[in-house]
């Protein structure tokens, strides 16, 4: 979904105000470690926990628990800083995840960027393991 378009700073072009998305991973898939020139909103919406790694520029891990469970520190909204490397996948015995993403300016495959697998791991070598496994 995508609103009226605008010149953003800092980005090329024109881009819309805000776009959005929904997905469905399901066990044994992943979003693969990328990372955007945008903050991205990411919604929960239905199924079980969705694990979303984060990496910031200092190497620091944060692992979000995206879901509808305040008991197990889910949450339903969690903001992935622009710039920072990111992978996620269902938990552990889940079946499945819902979720959605809004980022604003709006979202262009300009501004995407596919971890190379190599390259993370020599930047984070710390994150090796979660490198491998989240990198296609």
């Amino acid at each position: 979904m995508a609103t009226h378009s605008s010149p953003s700073q800092g980005l090329a072009g024109e881009r819309n105000f805000s776009t959005s998305i929904y997905f469905l991973l399901e066990q044994g898939q992943f979003s693969a470690f990328h990372r955007i020139l945008s903050d991205e909103l990411w919604h929960f919406y239905a199924g079980d926990c969705l694990l979303i790694y984060e990496i910031d520029f200092n190497g620091e891990l944060r692992i979000h628990r995206l879901g509808s469970d305040p008991g197990k520190e889910e949450s339903f909204q969690i903001v992935i800083k622009a710039g920072n490397w990111f992978a996620s996948a269902v938990v552990e015995h889940g079946e499945y995840a819902l979720v959605g993403c809004t980022v604003s300016p709006g979202f262009d495959f300009a501004d995407f960027e596919l971890a190379k697998k190599e390259e993370l791991m020599k930047k984070f070598p710390s994150h090796g393991e979660l490198i491998k496994r989240f990198c296609r």
